[in-house]
């Protein structure tokens, strides 16, 4: 199986141990993995900001990156959420005209994203859209429902709690797949999380338009965690992880925070 890494934004920048995870991971389980170099942001921040139009120059250009593989998969229920949900909506609507002449974004990553062509038919783009979205994976629906696995041969000698972020757990509906993924994992004890559904508080621009009301559920997350006497707190998106172990960390609390991709990575060969 011909595998697309979308490595996401915020792990390309902040955490490419994660993507290094995805590919050591989907390896060892057989797939034959590649890196689109000429990838960029998917667009969520555009579209969740107020600018539609930018979101779709990116979403155009992602469909345009990740036709023809068999999956595309990403660590990053966020990021996933935003390609399955919003860019069929996107793609329904025709691009703004005055959009044609303005220039073009440089590439997050890699690569730069085009503008749409004026003549570029919205029912085209639709269409691709339509074919390329059922192949995009959170990594645990991946694991799962495509390759049909949950023990992925995994070790990992700690206590670990879970937090479902509210993107896959709300718009993906991974469920309990990546709980029934570390449940498998050799030498690991899963401790449930006081409270798990209830938001981190990041959620993207939220935690910066909000940071009083975005610090007081951290707060609250970060407590919740504290009492479930954790080594270490697992997610599926980097981004929530980032903003509790920013707190986990000034409050002293010992716990380290993991990509649940990096937690199924580890073998008794990578202690």
């Amino acid at each position: 199986m011909r595998v697309a890494l979308f490595i996401t934004c915020v792990n390309d920048t902040l955490f490419p141990g994660t993507g290094r995870a995805v590919v050591t991971l989907l390896r060892r389980l057989g797939c034959d993995v590649d890196f689109p170099r000429a990838q960029t942001c998917c667009g969520q921040m555009h579209v969740n900001t107020g600018y539609p139009e930018e979101g779709r120059r990116l979403a155009r250009h992602f469909v345009d990156v990740f036709a023809g593989y068999d999956a595309v998969v990403a660590p990053s229920g966020s990021c996933a959420a935003m390609v399955r949900e919003q860019y069929p909506r996107l793609a329904r609507t025709p691009a703004a005209p005055a959009m044609a002449g303005r220039g073009t974004p440089a590439g997050l990553i890699t690569g730069t994203v085009e503008a749409p062509a004026a003549g570029d038919a919205s029912g085209s783009f639709a269409a691709e859209v339509a074919e390329l979205v059922p192949k995009v994976y959170d990594l645990s629906e991946f694991l799962v429902d495509v390759l049909g696995v949950t023990d992925v041969g995994a070790y990992f000698p700690h206590r670990v709690t879970y937090h479902p972020t509210c993107h896959s757990m709300r718009i993906l509906r991974v469920g309990d797949r990546p709980t029934r993924l570390l449940e498998q994992v050799r030498g690991l004890e899963l401790v449930p999380l006081p409270g798990a559904d209830e938001c981190c508080g990041f959620g993207g621009t939220f935690a910066v338009k909000n940071p009083a009301i975005s610090a007081a559920m951290c707060a609250d997350k970060v407590h919740n965690v504290a009492t479930t006497g954790a080594e270490v707190l697992c997610a599926a998106d980097n981004s929530c992880l980032m903003h509790i172990g920013g707190t986990l960390k000034r409050q002293r609390t010992g716990v380290r925070i993991m990509h649940l991709a990096e937690i199924l990575a580890a073998t008794e060969a990578t202690r």
